[in-house]
């Protein structure tokens, strides 16, 4: 099974660099594998596609639930050519993957000035106190959305 992992690994690492070569974005590739099967691929396309969102991982996994017609990867691995931002790895969870691989780690994207550690911080930080400004407004009239959803008998639960 190692030499598979490597496979994916290496399909991931070159989404990375060819989505980089076409200018798309960030040196990030991520593909998406079930039952051995590549089902969903993306490299970074932050630039391409003016999307602060379009990270690898996020495009694969996106991808990848199209192909499968559902919203978790349960029966999937991820292999990534970088470990996950703070973003990706909120992604990642949602989507439930089995395992997910990663090549490089956070300290090497930093070093080539992908920082996001200070993100990783400031989840933990309270609001009050984040760098970005961010006020809780109409806080009691959201709350009917939530009602609503606990009332309804035919949701999905994710």
């Amino acid at each position: 099974m190692e030499n598979n992992h490597a496979h994916f690994m290496r399909e991931a690492i070159k989404l990375a660099i060819e989505g980089m070569e076409k200018g798309l974005g960030g040196p990030f590739g991520a593909v998406v594998v079930k039952d051995g099967v590549i089902i969903g691929r993306g490299s970074n396309n932050v630039l391409a596609n003016n999307d602060p969102t379009a990270h690898a991982e996020v495009t694969a996994i996106r991808e990848a639930c199209k192909a499968l017609k559902q919203f978790q990867l349960s029966d999937c691995i991820l292999y990534t050519s970088c470990e996950p931002c703070p973003m990706c790895l909120g992604a990642i969870y949602w989507a439930r993957p089995k395992e997910v691989f990663f090549a490089g780690n956070r300290l090497d994207a930093a070093g080539a000035g992908f920082d996001d550690d200070f993100i990783y911080r400031e989840i933990d930080v309270a609001l009050e106190n984040r760098q970005l400004k961010m006020t809780n407004i109409l806080r009691e009239e959201s709350l009917k959305a939530f009602e609503i959803w606990k009332q309804n008998e035919d949701k999905t639960l994710y």
